[in-house]
């Protein structure tokens, strides 16, 4: 059984773990496979937008203890290094939107996988648990950067320490994830985002990803300079100048992504 499966769906590249009777808990294969396919999709000018999803009942219950558990398992360090940092990374600097569908409990490095995507949209059932204190661990997989950045440091620290359930509608409103749907509403609400997004002029849309990046550690002057730059890039797209006709002609605009 494929760990990962992938398609691209009228522009929507959609990953989806496939682990579903172990909670889809990370093993090697499945990271690896989860990197290939973010590479896949960077260099495809045909996938506009990207969709996360997963099988089953969970989302991602985060690694599997037993790969690093047993006499003959994988370092912890190399895990982090190798498994879930290349992942987070490449999210970050993929410049075309991601959107993650959360469909139950998503916890540990499962729950910062999906925080480290752009939109997250989760079902109504859906948990999310920052579990690592729990076992003696640190949250990895980019939780220490994203979360206190989307919630506060207090409330961050509070979740991650306590290791507490924070509910699908709890989480949206503290502004951890964009949206709940109810359940049965998720496949095709996440379907329909990522669908809309890849439709849009991408190009900008990326380079929107690019410059909120870069501000998570400039200072005002050094991202108005930034900003100045991206803008001057973006003008030279195609979809810039179809926008701008489309405008001007009072049209309905057909971006390309180029």
């Amino acid at each position: 059984m494929e760990l990962v499966q992938f398609e691209n769906i009228e522009g929507v590249g959609k990953i989806t773990l496939n682990r579903p009777e172990k909670y889809n808990a990370f093993v090697r294969d499945m990271a690896l496979g989860v990197q290939g396919f973010l590479d896949e999709a960077a260099k495809d000018d045909s996938i506009r937008a990207l969709l996360l999803v997963s099988n089953g009942k969970a989302f991602c219950a985060g690694q599997d203890l037993k790969e690093f558990s047993e006499d003959n398992g994988i370092d912890v360090t190399r895990i982090v290094d190798e498994h879930y940092n290349p992942i987070v990374k490449r999210l970050a600097e993929l410049e075309k939107p991601v959107v993650c569908g959360v469909n139950g409990v998503a916890a540990g490095a499962g729950a910062n996988l999906a925080l480290a995507c752009d939109l997250v949209v989760a079902a109504r059932s859906a948990k999310f648990i920052q579990a690592f204190s729990k076992i003696g661990l640190i949250p990895d997989t980019g939780g220490t950067f994203y979360l206190p950045r989307l919630i506060g440091m207090q409330k961050a620290k509070a979740l991650m320490m306590l290791a507490e359930t924070v509910t699908a509608e709890e989480a949206e409103r503290i502004g951890m994830i964009y949206k709940v749907v109810d359940d049965e509403l998720l496949d095709e609400e996440c379907y329909t985002l990522a669908k809309r997004l890849a439709s849009m002029p991408t190009v900008a849309i990326g380079l929107t990803k690019r410059a909120l990046n870069r501000s998570l550690s400039n200072d005002l002057d050094t991202q108005l300079g930034i900003e100045s730059q991206i803008q001057a890039a973006a003008t030279h797209s195609e979809d810039f100048k179809e926008g701008v006709a489309a405008f001007l002609e009072k049209r309905q605009p057909k971006f390309i992504g180029r």
